[in-house]
């Protein structure tokens, strides 16, 4: 019996062979952490019931960044009642600890400088349009190493193949930069890290999961820490069919 993935429309939502794939690999991952000794992690759907939870989550995580662009557990709530199946959230027993959030939009592709504040409320989410744009990646640091975060992005990539949608777009940290933001311009550091020189936490694990980094984002958030820089990254769906 698959107890990975509890919520309905996780697993229904997807083509029978992508579901198939999708709890095949998490049961795989979860029997080797029960090996492990580690509780079995659970991937649902956005739900309001952990809204104030997952605030709690961001904020940790985002210690650096101005709390008036993160979510708070209205904004949470009001995702969780419109865009259920492109929004999860990882929980150990009943506790979260790691999400991975976004919204449909139709990205200017043309003129890429914005600030997440926005395009990153719900109020912009548009079900017929093309891109899913990634709001949050959170996971809190003790349970990192576990892949998680690549999880959330491999259910990110099944959410948009089953909607057929154009690919992800997002606004990536750039966490790493804030050691050398003395050194070099934000632009000369995202070179970097694509070029393999330096090795950035965020930007390099999202080159490994098949994203490309496309361009400096000026002023994209309040984090004085990295400059209130960050990197325009995306991922194109190779299944696409416009």
């Amino acid at each position: 019996m698959f107890d990975v993935i509890t919520n309905p429309q996780l697993a229904t939502d997807s083509t029978p062979e992508a579901a198939a794939t999708q709890l095949n690999r998490l049961q795989f991952q979860n029997h080797q952490r029960r090996i492990a000794g580690m509780r079995e992690l659970e991937y649902i759907n956005l739900s309001a019931k952990y809204a104030d939870a997952l605030e709690e989550l961001e904020l940790s995580v985002f210690s650096t960044i101005n709390p008036t662009d993160l979510y708070d557990a209205a904004e949470l709530t009001q995702l969780a009642m419109t865009f259920p199946q492109g929004n999860f959230v990882v929980l150990d027993g009943d506790r979260p600890i790691g999400m991975g959030l976004g919204i449909l939009m139709d990205f200017d592709f043309e003129h890429t400088q914005h600030a997440l504040s926005d395009i990153g409320g719900v109020e912009h989410h548009d079900p017929s349009a093309p891109w899913y744009y990634g709001t949050d990646i959170s996971v809190y640091p003790e349970y990192r190493g576990r892949g998680i975060g690549r999880q959330l992005y491999e259910l990110r990539k099944d959410c948009v193949r089953r909607l057929d949608k154009a690919g992800i777009v997002a606004g990536g940290v750039l966490p790493g930069y804030a050691d050398h933001i003395d050194a070099m311009s934000a632009q000369e550091y995202i070179d970097k890290v694509v070029a393999g020189e330096l090795r950035d936490p965020t930007l390099t694990f999202q080159l490994e999961n098949g994203f490309e980094a496309r361009g400096v984002i000026e002023n994209y958030l309040d984090d004085p820490s990295v400059g209130n820089n960050s990197v325009l990254i995306v991922w194109e769906n190779p299944n696409h069919n416009p």
